[in-house]
């Protein structure tokens, strides 16, 4: 157990950890991307493998001992561990079977969770809602003050366009998403990200009545790739593809963007699905 964790990184690219939850999902016959967006709420997939990678590297993980009998050796081991690691934690569970009058019961007993440890491991306040001063400070530091003031013009010119403002509740990478209300459905025409990319919101879109057509999202498609240096793929309009915010330093490319957008939302207004 310790060995898998101190070479957590080595055993489990987070490549090969998506790799197989990818084939999981196929055997059981569910979606890998519907299935992962119902569990994360609204943290993308992008940012929850991100944090996935990051946890691995800084040793942030949980490793739990399952058995029907926990020695006492196993449990003063588990009891050190615990108090002397961090961030990682050790549990050991205890799951001893009773019988008896033609019923069996399992009773579970956690072992590892002192009160001191658990205070001194609470997670760190997170989760907040990200905002626009702390957006674009985040997105300066990471991507340049260039990368700052094109997605500042993105959040007040979505903002003069009516759209509902949308942030995300990431604890690392803030996410910001532009939202047109229409007849009970909710469309994303992209979102920002810290990390300094446009994302394309393809797989949301095409659950929704005016993109359900393929030829629609592909005629989308190809308006955003007019933009110099904006190379979106073909199986993209069932995806989430990316772009770095850089490409739209231009006034001409920003001019394109707003003006795929606003083809967008007045293609949603229309309420022409077929257009």
């Amino acid at each position: 157990m310790l060995d898998y964790a101190a070479n957590g990184v080595a055993y489990w690219p987070v490549e090969r950890i998506q790799a197989l939850f990818v084939r999981s999902c196929e055997k059981l016959g569910t979606d890998p991307d519907l299935s992962l967006d119902e569990y994360l709420s609204d943290v993308s997939p992008e940012e929850f493998w991100k944090t996935v990678k990051t946890n691995l590297q800084a040793g942030r993980v949980r490793m739990v001992f399952v058995a029907d009998e926990i020695p006492n050796e196993l449990s003063r081991i588990v009891e050190f561990l615990n108090s002397q690691m961090d961030p990682a934690e050790v549990f050991a569970v205890e799951i001893p079977r009773y019988s008896g009058g033609g019923l069996q019961t399992l009773v579970p007993r956690l072992i590892g969770q002192t009160a001191e440890a658990s205070t001194r491991k609470s997670a760190s306040p997170g989760g907040a809602r990200w905002d626009e001063p702390r957006f674009l400070s985040t997105l300066e530091d990471n991507s340049g003050a260039g990368a700052a003031k094109l997605a500042e013009d993105l959040i007040h010119w979505s903002d003069e366009r009516g759209l509902r403002k949308t942030w995300g509740r990431g604890a690392q990478d803030g996410s910001f998403f532009p939202i047109l209300d229409h007849e009970e459905q909710w469309y994303a025409p992209f979102a920002l990200w810290t990390y300094g990319l446009v994302e394309m919101q393809f797989q949301y879109l095409k659950e929704r009545p005016a993109f359900a057509s393929v030829d629609i999202r592909e005629e989308l498609r190809q308006r955003f790739n007019s933009i110099e240096g904006v190379e979106l793929p073909g199986d993209g309009i069932e995806r989430r593809p990316s772009f770095r915010i850089s490409l739209l330093a231009r006034s001409d490319s920003m001019a394109s963007f707003k003006a795929t957008v606003e083809w967008m939302l007045d293609h949603i207004r229309s309420g022409d699905a077929a257009a």
